[in-house]
């Protein structure tokens, strides 16, 4: 079967992956249709090799060899798939870019996503991640997606209860990671739309263009504006956009720092505990434009951590360590990585 597959070996990923580490695969996979994917499990040596799955390599900071299968998802596709009185059904195929999926769903006339503009990656990696920004996060539009089990060869649908959504968590980072391959996913748009603008980033941007009542494009304009001016072109300056997660502690913590701290930057949660600015805390420990070796902290935004030229995976694993010991150390507060290591 593995004649059937145009499989490439020592396939370097630099421009695969956004931190632009220069990284090879040992084999490497471009999928393009489902058939592709069943001849890949039918063939015992090649279903049995470590597997990565490469979406738009955004959310991943590569070792310098990989000794696995990378298969880049280019599923591509995108469609209306059904409507009822209250919903609007739209589905993507997993390749698709996300934010021109995004943009698509803003041109059809159907809002939602927008505070999720912007976002690098792929429509099958924003589950994943269940990817947010500017409270919004992609679980809040999501209906179903289909994926392929590699055990059983079958494709199977998960709804939204069986993805066990958390912040920047879902069952594809526990219990399904390296089994499911995620092959479409489909959105649940609203008819009865409502702004979301309580950032107050969001909020300015909009005061200052004398926008009161603003449109769906109107706050993805807003978003994507507030995104470029805070954080770096991936094709200019090499990142995985926000590094560390906003980490979640208790109401009794937050009032400790407060103390000490009367400009920390904090979010009450629906459970009672506070979401702390991860950025403002790395910035506080005073790393904001600093660099250990070749990679660093981006001098607009504490919370990107960037490629000052020639950097590695373990260049990248070193600077988020010290950064995560000098938070503790200062706030007693553990920053969490939202990149995958690989």
């Amino acid at each position: 079967m593995a004649n059937k597959l145009p499989l490439q070996h020592d396939y370097p990923l630099q421009k695969l992956n956004t931190f632009g580490i220069a990284a090879k695969a040992r084999s490497f996979l471009q999928l393009q249709t489902r058939e592709q994917l069943l001849s890949l499990h039918a063939d015992h040596t090649l279903s049995a090799l470590p597997r990565l799955i490469l979406g738009g390599g955004s959310n991943l900071v590569l070792s310098d060899q990989l000794d696995a299968l990378v298969i880049q998802m280019s599923l591509m596709g995108k469609h209306k798939l059904a409507e009822d009185a209250e919903y609007v059904y739209l589905q993507a195929e997993a390749g698709e870019n996300w934010h021109a999926f995004v943009l698509w769903t803003l041109a059809e006339g159907y809002g939602g996503l927008e505070n999720l503009s912007l976002i690098p990656g792929t429509v099958g990696a924003a589950p994943i991640q269940n990817i947010g920004a500017y409270g919004v996060e992609m679980q809040d539009y999501f209906y179903s997606l289909s994926a392929f089990d590699f055990v059983t060869g079958e494709t199977v649908v998960l709804d939204k209860e069986a993805c066990k959504f958390a912040y920047r968590d879902s069952i594809f980072k526990h219990q399904y990671k390296d089994r499911l391959l995620i092959l479409d996913v489909t959105f649940a748009l609203p008819k009865q739309w409502q702004a979301h603008i309580n950032y107050a980033d969001v909020a300015k941007f909009l005061t200052d263009q004398h926008i009161h009542a603003p449109l769906a494009v109107d706050i993805s304009n807003a978003i994507i504006a507030i995104r470029q001016n805070k954080l770096p072109d991936p094709a200019v300056i090499g990142n995985a956009g926000s590094f560390f997660k906003n980490p979640i502690v208790s109401a009794d913590l937050r009032k400790r720092l407060l103390q000490s701290y009367t400009d920390l930057v904090s979010y009450a949660q629906p459970d009672g505990q506070f979401k702390l600015a991860a950025g403002w805390l790395i910035e506080q420990a005073g790393w904001k434009g600093r660099s250990l070796g070749r990679a660093g902290v981006y001098e607009k935004q504490a919370l990107v951590l960037v490629n000052r030229g020639g950097a590695t995976g373990e260049d990248v694993r070193q600077l988020a360590k010290q950064i995560q010991h000098d938070v503790a150390l200062k706030f007693g507060v553990d920053l969490e990585i939202e990149p995958v290591f690989a």
